[in-house]
């Protein structure tokens, strides 16, 4: 990986790409440090991380680097945009027009692109709102400067509005990387935030070892057994992102005037994990979203309601089990929407191909299921136990190993971007190395 960044960086047009990125990456990590008015931070960052925890909102926190803890302009994230473009993946498989829209090319892409930016603004709007509610609601008037009278609605209106601004400028930026930069430019921001925490979360383990009472040989245990997991978690990840199921095709023989084409031997790949972080996060959120909701109705401790929220904390093992069935559960769902085999059958047959030993057509796409069926359990599986397998480890130590920032969901997208943006930059350098039939 450091070879191909060193090799990269000697080519000027990859040197420039690699600069722009930083540089955009710089500018992002600038806007989730900075105030928003009318906000009294020496009180915000001594009580915005209380609720920040144990909650739906802790992964919003971990995927913006505290910005939506501390109540800082982009801490809003990027959780709009990737909303958006969720929305408007499902709706191209619900509505016909949108289906046409994205399949007529670079021309029906731009459209989707900008449906998508439309609706990243008015989620941005309605996300500002319920954030500002929700602070209010938690913090009371000491949150902010102006909170009566006509200071009190004008103020409203400007912080609504600088966390609506907040992110569309990250929307922005993204977009930015992905036109003049390297890599994916919401993924680039994604993998900005999680390394920016990666201090933070590493001084907090070491607090919670250093204040454990527990012997200094169970301390040197835990500390070598999570430095050997991590480390065997980021092999598995690596490996396993990689990992697909080849189907072989061939193509027949075709005559053209005097020429014969085709006869050739190809295959479809099918990856391990089609879905991404996509379930982790599916699933992370819905088993979340009750006990936030306790959480802001004030649920007693001791209630019905109160057993509940205890039962699904991210310390608790029902948790674990729940997040894992769920897991499974979105992987299947997300690939149903993203992949279909009837389309893959028909362009297989379209362009003169067959799996061999399959016929065209229905038993084709029949096949192309039942194979995707196994490949989507094995990675649901896979994403399960990297998700959860920090939850248990935490549970079994009683809390001493507490690495629920660093979950399935971070290491994942860290490990993704990387392999990524290294594909990316190899791609690049053989495209410029190459020279052609002219040379």
């Amino acid at each position: 990986m450091f070879k191909t960044i060193k090799q990269a960086w000697k080519i000027p047009e990859l040197r420039s790409k690699i600069l722009f990125t930083l540089f955009i990456v710089l500018l992002y990590r600038i806007g989730a440090a900075m105030p928003v008015p009318f906000i009294n931070y020496d009180y915000a960052t001594s009580v915005a991380n209380m609720w920040a925890e144990n909650s739906i909102f802790a992964y919003f926190n971990a995927f913006s680097s505290n910005a939506f803890g501390n109540a800082t302009l982009f801490a809003l994230g990027v959780s709009p945009y990737i909303t958006a473009q969720i929305v408007i993946q499902l709706l191209c498989v619900a509505i016909p027009q949108l289906e046409k829209l994205s399949k007529e090319g670079e021309s029906g892409r731009k459209k989707i692109e900008k449906i998508t930016r439309y609706l990243t603004v008015g989620l941005a709007i309605v996300t500002a709102i319920g954030y500002y509610t929700i602070l209010k609601a938690n913090f009371g008037a000491g949150f902010f400067i102006y909170s009566e009278g006509f200071a009190g609605v004008f103020s409203e209106i400007v912080i609504i509005a600088s966390y609506t601004a907040g992110a569309c400028l990250v929307m922005w930026l993204g977009e930015k990387i992905d036109e003049q930069g390297i890599g994916n430019g919401i993924s680039m921001l994604l993998f900005a935030n999680i390394i920016a925490g990666l201090p933070t979360t590493i001084y907090n383990f070491i607090s919670t070892f250093q204040t454990a009472e527990k012997s200094t040989a169970v301390l040197i245990v835990y500390g070598v057994l999570t430095a050997v997991i991590a480390l065997a978690s980021i092999v598995f990840v690596v490996y396993m992102s990689d990992a697909e199921r080849r189907i072989p095709i061939q193509y027949a023989k075709r005559t053209v005037g005097r020429k014969m084409y085709g006869g050739q031997s190809s295959n479809l790949p099918i990856k391990l994990n089609m879905s991404g972080v996509m379930p982790i996060i599916f699933a992370s959120t819905i088993v979340s979203l009750p006990m936030t909701i306790i959480a802001l109705c004030g649920g007693q401790k001791h209630s019905f309601w109160g057993k509940i929220y205890d039962a699904l904390s991210s310390d608790s093992i029902i948790y674990a089990i729940v997040l894992f069935v769920l897991i499974i559960a979105f992987a299947y769902f997300y690939t149903a929407i993203s992949f279909n085999p009837v389309e893959v059958s028909n362009n297989i047959m379209q362009n003169g191909g067959s799996i061999p030993g399959i016929r065209p057509g229905r038993p084709t796409a029949a096949y192309i299921k039942k194979v995707l069926n196994k490949i989507v359990l094995m990675g649901a599986f896979f994403l399960s136990i990297v998700a959860v397998l920090p939850l248990v480890l935490n549970v079994i130590s009683g809390g001493l190993l507490n690495v629920v920032s660093i979950t399935g969901s971070t290491l994942l997208i860290v490990v993704g971007v990387i392999l990524e943006t290294v594909r990316e930059i190899e791609a690049q350098m053989t495209m410029r190395h190459y020279k052609g039939f002219l040379k």
